[in-house]
C-alpha cells in the first residue's frame, strides 16, 4: 500500500483503520447473529467513532453498550438509541447522570447488589421514574457481578426496589479467551451461555419476569451467544480485532482493521528505533511474548523475526532481524489492545480499498 501521500501530509505515528477489513468483520458477525436470531449490541469502548458505531447501526446493531458516562452521552446526543451502560453506577455524581440517562434517553442499567440499586431507587422515585435494571451474573471473570447462586437472591431484592425494573441478566466472559485453543474456548463459551441461560430460569421461577440474557465478549462471540436462552451479544473488540485476539485464536491477521503507522527514526547493530511508543499504543504493560504488537509492513504482511521489545513515550525498539530496516522506512504496528490504543488518540485515518483516506474522530475519550 503507498502511504507516502498521506505521511507527506501528516507526521507518523499515525492511527490507521482498513475500511475494507472493518466492514467485512461488522458484516460478518451481524450476519451471524442475525441468522441465529439473536439481538447485538456491540460495546462502543473499542472505536468510540461515530462513523463506525453508525456501520454496525446500519448492519443490524439493536444499540451499543457503553462503559462510561461520557460514552453515553456522546452517542445519546448523536441520537442513538439501544444504550446499555455496563458499569456499576456507584458514587452521587453517577448516581444522578444513570437516573438522567434512564429518564431522558431510555439508558438500561446494571447492578450487582441492593447497595448498588438502592441508591438509583432513591433518586427514582425522587425523579418520578422507573429504571431499567440488568443484574449482573459472575460466570468465571470474578470481577463484579454475583454468583450463579446468589443471584435470585440479589435479583429479588432488586426487583423489590421502588422506581427499579429488573428487564435481565448479564455477563462479561472475557476469560474465554485464556481457554487455551479453539475446542476449548468454544466449550468455555457455550457453557457460559448455558449457564446465564439456568440462572435466567431460576430467576423466572421466583417470579421476576425478565426478557434479556445478555453476554459479551470476542473471544466468546462464536459460542456464547448462540447457546438456547440467550438473547442478546455484546462483543467489542471484533470490529478492529487485535493482536491479542490473533495470539488466542480468535481472529486471524488478515482481519485485523487497526494498526499504527509509524517510521523508523534510528539504526543500529542491534535494533532501530520507532517514533511510535507507549503513546501511540496503549498503557497495556510490554511483555517478552507479546511485545507492543505485531510488526508489519507497509500492506500488513508480518515482518518475521522482528519484535516490538518496548518502548517509551515517545520511541519503540523493535529488535530481531532488523537489518533489513532503514532509517525513513515505514512500518505498521497491529497493536496487542485495540481498546487501549485507541483511547490514546482523538482521531484515526481511515483507509479505503480504493485508496481514498478519511479522518474519523475519536471521541468520549474519559
Amino acid at each position: 500500500m503507498d502511504l507516502s501521500g498521506l505521511v507527506g501530509q501528516h507526521p507518523t505515528p499515525i492511527l490507521l483503520v482498513d475500511v475494507g477489513r472493518l466492514d467485512r468483520n461488522i458484516a460478518q458477525v451481524q450476519h451471524r447473529f442475525t441468522e441465529a436470531g439473536v439481538d447485538l449490541r456491540p460495546h462502543v469502548k473499542t472505536s468510540k467513532c461515530l462513523e463506525v458505531a453508525s456501520r454496525q447501526r446500519a448492519a443490524g446493531a439493536i444499540g451499543h453498550t457503553c462503559s462510561t458516562p461520557a460514552e453515553v452521552e456522546w452517542l445519546a446526543r448523536a441520537g442513538f438509541t439501544g444504550l446499555l451502560w455496563a458499569h456499576q453506577p456507584v458514587g452521587p455524581a453517577k448516581v444522578d447522570f444513570a437516573v438522567r440517562a434512564g429518564r431522558e434517553w431510555g439508558v438500561t442499567l446494571i447492578a450487582d447488589s441492593v447497595a448498588v440499586a438502592q441508591p438509583l431507587s432513591q433518586k427514582a422515585i425522587e425523579a418520578g421514574v422507573t429504571l431499567a435494571v440488568m443484574v449482573e451474573v459472575d460466570s468465571g471473570q470474578h470481577r463484579t457481578g454475583v454468583t450463579a447462586g446468589e443471584a435470585v437472591g440479589v435479583a429479588s431484592a432488586i426487583a423489590a426496589l421502588p422506581g427499579i425494573r429488573v428487564v435481565g441478566i448479564l455477563t462479561h466472559e472475557g476469560h474465554v479467551g485464556a481457554a487455551s485453543g479453539a475446542p476449548a474456548r468454544a466449550d468455555l463459551g457455550s457453557r457460559v451461555g448455558s449457564d446465564m441461560a439456568e440462572v435466567a430460569e431460576s430467576l423466572r421461577a421466583a417470579g421476576i419476569d425478565l426478557g434479556i440474557v445478555s453476554v459479551g465478549s470476542t473471544p466468546g462471540w462464536q459460542t456464547a451467544p448462540f447457546a438456547t436462552g440467550v438473547s442478546e451479544g455484546r462483543p467489542g473488540t471484533y470490529v478492529y480485532y487485535d493482536a491479542n485476539q490473533v495470539r488466542g485464536g480468535t481472529c486471524t491477521l488478515d482481519e485485523c482493521a487497526l494498526s499504527v503507522l509509524a517510521t523508523v527514526v534510528s539504526k543500529h547493530a542491534d535494533r532501530v528505533i520507532i517514533d511510535a511508543g507507549t503513546k501511540a499504543m496503549s498503557a497495556d504493560a510490554f511483555t517478552a511474548q507479546t511485545g507492543g504488537g505485531i510488526v508489519c509492513d507497509p500492506d500488513l504482511v508480518p515482518l518475521e523475526g522482528i519484535h516490538f521489545e518496548q518502548a517509551n513515550e515517545e520511541h519503540g525498539f523493535l529488535t530481531g532481524e532488523v537489518s533489513g530496516l532503514e532509517v525513513g522506512d515505514l512500518v505498521r504496528i497491529v497493536p496487542n489492545h485495540a481498546c487501549g490504543t485507541v483511547n490514546m488518540w482523538s482521531g484515526l485515518t481511515a483507509v479505503f480499498p480504493d485508496g481514498r483516506l478519511d479522518s474519523w474522530p475519536i471521541e468520549a475519550r474519559h
